[in-house]
């Protein structure tokens, strides 16, 4: 796991860097926000320490501009004020640490916090084989690469996947898709099976039909 340490009292920092490394973490070190920034989405950190009095822009800021990414952040601060610690936690930080801590709590703190999104992540997640299904993003995945589906697709795969070789009547999928209101004909299953199944590629014919009565998906695990 790579941590992503932003903090530009470097004497700190490489404290951290040497501490994280003990623990068997990865690290990524930056002494300023907007270098951090740019290089985010390249490094892929699993968390992120981060110092509010930054030399360019603060570490809210940071915060507030990588909230959506759902990378879980623990604030190191020499600020003590409540207003600062509450604001901190209102802009979706997990932790926040005051400065002088203590290196083993912070360690301890650290893990508490990805097991906690370890946790969350399984409970997000179907994982059938090479097939990945995120709840909360409504993305589909086939060797870790996303497909690109309509909301529709995405509903029928979702059902199949959460209930993985149970037979759906068309009826039934009509019904779980697009509501009880829909009084479109059971041939428009069929259509959005037929498009699902093209993108699913080499792997098309996990999704079965059984005859006279629906679909069902089948992955080998």
């Amino acid at each position: 796991m790579k941590i992503m340490i932003i903090e530009d009292d470097k004497a700190i920092a490489n404290l951290l860097k040497m501490n994280l490394h003990l623990e068997g973490f990865e690290t990524a070190l930056f002494y300023d926000g907007k270098g951090a920034l740019e290089q985010i989405d390249l490094i892929k950190p699993s968390l992120i320490l981060l110092d509010i009095m930054l030399p360019d822009i603060d570490g809210f800021v940071v915060q507030s501009k990588i909230k959506k990414k759902n990378i879980p952040v623990i604030f190191l601060t020499a600020r003590t004020d409540l207003k600062d610690k509450l604001l901190g936690l209102e802009l979706g930080a997990d932790d926040y640490i005051t400065k002088p801590f203590d290196n083993r709590e912070l360690v301890l703190r650290i893990k508490a916090v990805l097991r906690r999104v370890k946790s969350l992540e399984k409970q997000d997640e179907i994982k059938l084989a090479t097939f990945k299904l995120m709840r909360s993003q409504h993305s589909f995945y086939i060797e870790d690469k996303k497909i690109d589906l309509t909301p529709k697709e995405y509903k029928i795969i979702k059902c199949l996947m959460e209930n993985h070789k149970k037979v759906f009547s068309r009826e039934e999928l009509l019904n779980l898709v697009w509501g009880f209101d829909y009084y479109g004909d059971t041939r428009t299953i069929d259509m959005h099976i037929q498009r699902l199944r093209k993108k699913l590629g080499k792997y098309k014919k996990a999704i079965r039909t059984v005859y006279s009565v629906g679909y069902k998906l089948e992955v080998e695990k």
